[in-house]
C-alpha cells in the first residue's frame, strides 16, 4: 500500500509508546485514524497531543482482551471514518519471568491481552478489510522474544511466539486477496510495558511483585533499565510505515540482536543434522 492520504487506521495500545508513535506517523501521513486504548486518561492525553490532526483523529476506549470490546471498536471506527485500512493489533504486556514466580492469573492475563488481542483484532476487522475491497494491512506486535527466548520461560515469550507463528500463517492465507501483513520483532523500545499492571483487569487479580532480591525482581530491573535505553518508538513506526508500503513480512528495529536469532536457527539445524544421521 504506497498511497496512504485518505486511507483509515486502527490502532490498540495507542495512548503511549510504538502505538502512539504509530498513530502519530499515519497522521502525518494524512490518514484517519482511530486511537484505542484502555487507559481512559492517557487515551484523552495522547489524543491532545495529536490536536494538530483533529479533524482525523478519534478515540475509543477498548480492552482486546474482550472480543465484545474490540467489535465494539470497530463499529464505531466505521461509523467515524467508514472502510479500515490498516489494523495494528499493538496492545501488549509483559507479565513476568520465572517458573515457579508467575500465577495462572498473570497467564492468563497475558495471553487474553497480547495473543487473544491480536485474534480479536482480526477477527472485528478483517471481514470488512475484505468486503471492503480496497486492501488492506494488519500490522501484530511481536518481539524479538517471539524468535528466542532468552528472556527465559515466561507468557511472554509465549504469546511473541505464537504471535509471530500467527502472523506468518496470516500472510500467507491473505496473499492473494491484497491484504498485507507484517508483525514487527523489536527488541528494547521506551515504552511502558514494564508498567502494564498499572491496568491489569480485575478478573485477572492483582499483580503479584517479585520478592526484593529475587531473581524474578533483578530481572524486572534489568528489563526497566534496557527499555528506558531502548529505541525511540518514532523509529519503529518508520520501520512499520516502510514495511506498509513495501509489503514487508518481518519487521526487525534491532539488527545487532540476530546473533541471538542465529544460535536458535543453528541449534535446529544441528538437530536435524543429528535425525538424519
Amino acid at each position: 500500500m504506497r498511497d496512504l492520504p485518505g486511507l483509515t487506521a486502527f490502532v490498540t495500545g495507542a495512548a503511549s509508546g510504538i502505538g502512539f508513535a504509530l498513530a502519530g506517523a499515519f497522521a502525518e501521513e494524512s490518514m484517519n485514524v482511530m486511537l484505542a486504548d484502555i487507559e481512559a486518561p492517557a487515551l484523552e492525553s495522547a489524543v491532545a497531543r495529536l490536536a494538530a490532526h483533529a479533524p482525523r483523529i478519534a478515540s475509543v476506549v477498548c480492552d482486546v482482551s474482550d472480543h465484545a470490546s474490540v467489535l465494539r471498536a470497530a463499529q464505531l471506527t466505521a461509523a467515524a471514518f467508514g472502510p479500515v485500512h490498516i489494523l495494528c493489533n499493538n496492545a501488549g504486556v509483559a507479565g513476568g519471568s520465572g517458573i515457579e514466580a508467575i500465577s495462572t492469573e498473570t497467564w492468563r492475563w497475558v495471553v487474553d491481552v497480547n495473543l487473544m488481542g491480536v485474534v480479536h483484532g482480526i477477527a472485528a476487522f478483517l471481514p470488512g478489510m475484505r468486503a471492503h475491497g480496497q486492501g488492506g494491512h494488519i500490522v501484530n506486535t511481536a518481539s524479538m522474544a517471539g524468535l528466542q527466548a532468552n528472556i527465559g520461560f515466561s507468557p511472554y515469550v509465549a504469546t511473541k511466539y505464537a504471535v509471530v507463528g500467527m502472523s506468518e500463517g496470516l500472510a500467507k492465507d491473505l496473499a492473494a486477496e491484497g491484504i498485507g501483513v507484517s508483525v514487527i520483532c523489536p527488541g528494547f523500545v521506551r515504552t511502558r510495558i514494564a508498567e502494564g499492571a498499572r491496568n491489569r483487569q480485575a478478573a485477572y487479580g492483582h499483580a503479584i511483585p517479585p520478592a526484593p532480591g529475587s531473581a524474578g525482581a533483578a530481572l524486572a530491573a534489568a528489563h526497566a533499565e534496557n527499555a528506558e535505553a531502548g529505541l525511540d518508538p518514532d523509529e519503529v513506526a518508520a520501520r512499520v510505515l516502510a514495511a506498509i508500503r513495501t509489503g514487508e513480512f518481518y519487521v526487525f528495529t534491532h539488527p545487532e540482536m540476530r546473533d541471538e536469532v542465529d544460535v536458535r536457527f543453528a541449534a535446529i539445524d544441528a538437530a536435524f543434522r543429528r535425525a538424519e544421521g
